[in-house]
């Protein structure tokens, strides 16, 4: 078991991206992700100068947003946000897709999207691409992890966390199918207990991100209303 729990740590993005959270927030996430070893925090893009400063040489990585929560800005101002965001320290960037344009079958304008975000962090950040998946049919999921393995982006993740549902075991089972077994998967909204951790990783996700971290890595269950 201690084992397992270990592992889980390993994946966690530790998550903060409430519109009310302070510096001194922030800085105590940070403080609670070496103290787990989990793989990153996430947050907000003006505090990823604090956290790369404030983790600097200490292994955990700096994971920021791009186009979030809604996906609805121009793709140019993703990769100027996601490239802005880079050359503020963060190493990984977690960018929402254009959900319209997906929900009218306007796959070019997908593709496109996504490619301005990865031709703008290329070699220097992770890209993880939220596809919400609470608001797609499974068609639509399906279509959209296929551009994102195209594309040749790193990660294909569930949720923003902000929207109608998160993360389901049923969704990243058949995201883990769509883009095979070397690519990325992480599982977002909803994963709040080590059980549901479990349940993520053995459906095929390899990346779990979540407000609960600490609890997950108590095997207690996260405050309602985590991420």
């Amino acid at each position: 078991m201690e084992k397992q729990t270990c592992n889980y740590n390993e994946m966690i993005d530790h998550t903060l991206l409430k519109a009310v959270a302070t510096a001194d927030d922030v800085r105590a996430l940070c403080d609670e992700a070496k103290a787990h070893g989990f793989i990153s925090v996430c947050v907000n893009p003006a505090f990823v100068p604090l956290s790369a400063a404030y983790l600097k040489d200490s292994g955990v990585k700096v994971c920021t947003v791009a186009g979030f929560p809604l996906g609805a800005n121009t793709s140019q101002t993703k990769a100027f946000e996601a490239k802005n965001a880079v050359d503020n320290g963060a190493t990984e960037v977690d960018m929402v897709i254009n959900i319209g344009a997906a929900k009218a079958g306007d796959w070019d304008l997908v593709k496109d999207d996504i490619e301005a975000v990865y031709r703008a962090v290329r070699g220097c950040a992770l890209l993880k691409v939220i596809i919400e998946s609470c608001l797609l049919t499974d068609e639509e999921k399906v279509q959209v992890c296929a551009i994102c393995k195209a594309v040749g982006v790193d990660f294909v993740k569930t949720s923003t966390g902000f929207s109608t549902g998160g993360a389901t075991v049923e969704d990243i089972r058949l995201m883990r199918e769509t883009v095979g077994p070397a690519m990325g998967v992480k599982a977002s909204g909803g994963v709040k207990t080590a059980a549901d951790a479990a349940a993520m990783v053995e459906a095929g996700a390899n990346r779990l991100g979540t407000s609960s971290g600490v609890a997950i890595a108590a095997g207690s269950a996260g405050k309602d209303g985590a991420y």
